[in-house]
This record gives structure tokens, C-alpha cells and sequence, in this order.
């Protein structure tokens, strides 16, 4: 019992990773599933989709690896945050699709809640904005607009998890309806700073308090799966959402340390040890990790559209057959023309949070081709995390000194993107040798938690950089550049 079985479920694809002794990856599986868009500005899952391919990935990795059940020591599992799905107690089947956390449908519920003077309240006690992006509007709305679920949930019989807590519900048989801490806080339901689900916050938006899973560490006992899944009964001992488990495997444990990873959105987390942060900057407050029942906090700042810029350019426009494409576009295109492209497919987020503002591209000129539309949605990511580096460096007034970024995920592989990241902060940019940061954390946890992997210290002391990135655009053109952007945000907002 030597190695680690991490699931990461993402938003659009399943994966598992399995984890040798060393915590080296040493075999994987990863299968896509459907992306529902029911109507404008919503995104949808079906359940089902998502067990399948999760568990159909677990059972591939294990093979691959020429593993049996008898040598994984725990599994670890991370996910999509506040994606929400309610399913029926008794028969396991959910009462409609899971709404992904790009979904909109509630900015009207949030608006109203803000005029009505709730928002300060919320943000207090959850360190969350009103906003569709969070899971309690989402499970308000089922509740209201779905046949028959709000009778169900107040007689008992629907109960409401995010991803992380359904897999956990489907592995177990049923047996365990847990989450773990990161997860709750991203509900708007869970206040962080006593560490329980909120009931005045609750019955605000009328959610019987009876749905919502037990909150665990992220180490922890999150129960024994079904035998007859991968032979015998294996351990669930590490749990975090994606963002929360990047940070753990980025050893971002001191206060002041910065990951942002880029998958389908961008994520910063800002770790502020022990004190959590109220943000005049539109930075959100949540847990970044919580073990022996001692959350550390984090300021966060959430893109809803980063590598997903580039399937745009892949599924929507056609321009490039495959990701990779999107450099070499890149690389081609005439400088002189600035175009830059706000990425607004689903509202922005931090620091704008503007659910209703829409894409727009500025600076077209009948010379403006693929290759110019390629490098404009590279660069729409570096101007975004700017935006979060400078409001979280506000919030945190991080003293004088170096700056260095730590990077991850599926774009993080990209040279091109990461200097421009570099060029448009003015600070150094770290990535490591290990860019699947997100498994890499939850298996630490899990692998700590079975006795295979070592403590905070001696897992920080593994970190390794693979290169650095450093600033070579003259400061001139960076802070031009950068109001160039500004100007264009400014021009997309909807207010």
C-alpha cells in the first residue's frame, strides 16, 4: 500500500492520477464529458456524466500503473468548486442537472439580495460577494424552479452537495454525505469564521439546513468506498477543491506566498495564515486549508474564462486545431497592432464582478487576423491576473521586496503566455517542475494523512522550479499596455 489514487474532476474532464511513494505521477487516465448551455449564460452537467467518467478514470489509472487495489494506500479528491448538484436520499438520482459555477442564472436572486442590504452581512461572515457564482443562489433556484424539490427537501428526502461531496456520497454507497472545509466556505452557506453552516444565512435563501453535508478537515476520515468498485474497500483521506488543493501543492504555507493556476478560469490564492482578510479590493475571503480543525485563510481572486479563451479559439472561432496552436499564432503576430480581447463570455469576476457585461474585442483594423485574435486572448489572461495582483497586494500591503508568482496548470505550459505574465506584472514568475499542482495537493494530503507522505515542512522542502520567468518588457510599454486594458474593461462593463 505504497502509492496514492488522486481523482481531479474538472469542469469540462474527469482525470485520475496515480501517486507513487515519492509522490511522483506515475500513470493517469482523463476522459471529457458533454458541457450543457440550457440558454444564455448558463452551464449545466449531468451527474451522471460526472460519476462515470470518474470512476471509469480510476479503474484505467490503476491498470495502467499494473496496480491493484491491494497497493493504493488512500485516494484524494479534488474538484470543481461550487458546482452543485441535489439528489434524492433514498434512490441516489439527481432531482435535475448540476449547475456548473459559470452559471448566471442567478443574478437577478443576487442583485435583489444586495438591494436589499444583505451583501455586507454575507461578505462578514463568509468572506464571499453576492454573486451567481457562488453555490447558494444555485441551490436556492433548484429549489424553487424544479417540480416538486422543495416539498422533497422539507420533508428530507433531497440532499445538496458540491462536487467533491456527491462523488464522495457515490463511492461510499451512500454511507457518507461529507465535504470538507475549502468546499463548504466557496457555498455562501458556511461561515468561516466559526467554522459551521450559517442559519440566518440559510433561511435568507430558504434552504433547510437538513441538505447540507458534515464539514471535515482536508485531512481527514471521509469513509470506506464500495468493495466492488475497484475490489476491495479503499480509504478516502484527502479532500479540496481545485484551487485550495493547487495552493497545498504549490507549499504555499507561509503568509504572503501566491499560486494562480490556469485551467478553464484563473485562480489566485494569497495565503494570510491565520487572519482573514476583509478586502477593499473586491478580493474574497475563504479558507485555504484547514487542518486539526484550524482553518489557514486566503485572499482569492477568480477569472472565469482563461484556458477556456483558447477552446474558444479552437471550438468557436476554428482558428487553431489544438491548444498548443495558439503559441505559434501567437508568436506571428504583427506587434504593432494592440488588440485587446475582454474575455467576458460569462460576465467577469474579480475585481469587476459584472455577471451581466459580455465579451468584446477592441483595436480590429482590416489587418487583424488569427494571428492577432491568438496573442489578444494569450494576453487577456496576463492582463487579468494583473488585476488580481493588484488588488491583493493592495488588501495584503505585502511589504517591500521581491514579488514572485508560483503558476500552475494546463497553461502554465506555455512559455509565451508566462513571459507576457512576467512583462505585464513587473515581477518574477515561478513554475514548477510539476505543473498538476491540483492532484499533487490533494495527494499529499491524502498520502500524509495514510503515514506514506511527509508534514507541511518536509513536503515544502520537495517543491522544485523548473524555470523563472522574468519581467523584459520596459516599463513604459508595461503600464501602457496595461491602461490599454483598463480602458477596454471599462468600455465592456455593463453598468
Amino acid at each position: 500500500m505504497t502509492h496514492i489514487l488522486a481523482i481531479d474532476q474538472g469542469t469540462t474532464s474527469s482525470r485520475a492520477i496515480i501517486f507513487d511513494r515519492a509522490l511522483t505521477p506515475i500513470a493517469s487516465a482523463q476522459e471529457e464529458f458533454t458541457q450543457h448551455f440550457p440558454a444564455s449564460g448558463w452551464v449545466e452537467h449531468d451527474p451522471a456524466d460526472i460519476w462515470v467518467t470518474t470512476a471509469g478514470t480510476c479503474r484505467e489509472a490503476i491498470e495502467r500503473a499494473g496496480l491493484g487495489p491491494e497497493d493504493i494506500a488512500a485516494i484524494g479528491i479534488t474538484n470543481q468548486r461550487e458546482t452543485v448538484v441535489v439528489w434524492d436520499r433514498e434512490t441516489g438520482q439527481p432531482v435535475h442537472n448540476a449547475i456548473v459555477w459559470q452559471d448566471r442564472r442567478t443574478a437577478e436572486l443576487c442583485a435583489r439580495l444586495k438591494a436589499d442590504g444583505h451583501e455586507p452581512m454575507i461578505r462578514s461572515r463568509t468572506g464571499l460577494l453576492l454573486d451567481p457564482y457562488f453555490s447558494g443562489t444555485k441551490l436556492a433556484w433548484l429549489l424553487e424552479n424544479v417540480d416538486g424539490a422543495r416539498a422533497k427537501a422539507e420533508a428530507g428526502r433531497l440532499i445538496f452537495g458540491t462536487v467533491d461531496c456527491y462523488l464522495i456520497w457515490k463511492l461510499t454507497g451512500g454511507a457518507s454525505h461529507v465535504t470538507d472545509a475549502t468546499n463548504a466556505a466557496r457555498t455562501l452557506l458556511y461561515n468561516i469564521r466559526k467554522g459551521e453552516w450559517d442559519a440566518e444565512i440559510c433561511a435568507l435563501l430558504n434552504i433547510p439546513m437538513e441538505m447540507l453535508p458534515e464539514v471535515k478537515d482536508c485531512g481527514a476520515d471521509f469513509g470506506m468506498t464500495r468493495a466492488d468498485l475497484f475490489g476491495k474497500p479503499l480509504p478516502v483521506l484527502g479532500v479540496a477543491g481545485d484551487q485550495q488543493a493547487a495552493t497545498l501543492g504549490q507549499a504555499c504555507f507561509q503568509p504572503g506566498m501566491m499560486k494562480s493556476t490556469y485551467g478553464t478560469g484563473c485562480f489566485a490564492l494569497l495565503n494570510t495564515g491565520d487572519t482573514l482578510v476583509e478586502s477593499q479590493n473586491r478580493m474574497l475571503g475563504t479558507i485555504a486549508y484547514q487542518f486539526d480543525g484550524t482553518p489557514s485563510y486566503a485572499l482569492e481572486g477568480s477569472i472565469f474564462i482563461a484556458g477556456a479563451v483558447v477552446q474558444w479559439l479552437r471550438d468557436g472561432l476554428r482558428i487553431i486545431r489544438e491548444a498548443g496552436e495558439s503559441q505559434t499564432l501567437a508568436e506571428a503576430a504583427d506587434e504593432t497592432q494592440e488588440l485587446y480581447l475582454v474575455p467576458a463570455f460569462v460576465g467577469l469576476g474579480a475585481p469587476y464582478w459584472d455577471p451581466d457585461c459580455r465579451g468584446a474585442i477592441y483595436g480590429l483594423t482590416r489587418g487583424s487576423g488569427p494571428a492577432e485574435f491568438a496573442r489578444a486572448a494569450l494576453e487577456s489572461v496576463g492582463f487579468q491576473t494583473r488585476d488580481l495582483w493588484e488588488a491583493m497586494r493592495a488588501d495584503w500591503q505585502a511589504s517591500g521586496g521581491e514579488n514572485i508568482l508560483r503558476v500552475d496548470g494546463g497553461m502554465s505550459a506555455s512559455d509565451w503566455t508566462m513571459q507576457f505574465l512576467a512583462d505585464i506584472l513587473g515581477a518574477p514568475v515561478d513554475r514548477p517542475k510539476v505543473l498538476e499542482t491540483t492532484a499533487l495537493g490533494v495527494a499529499w494530503v491524502a498520502g500524509m494523512r495514510a503515514g506514506l507522505y511527509p508534514g507541511q515542512d518536509g513536503f515544502a522542502a520537495m517543491w522544485a522550479l523548473d524555470r523563472q520567468f522574468t519581467p523584459a518588457m520596459d516599463a513604459g510599454r508595461r503600464e501602457a499596455r496595461y491602461a490599454g486594458w483598463k480602458d477596454a474593461v471599462a468600455r465592456t462593463l455593463s453598468r
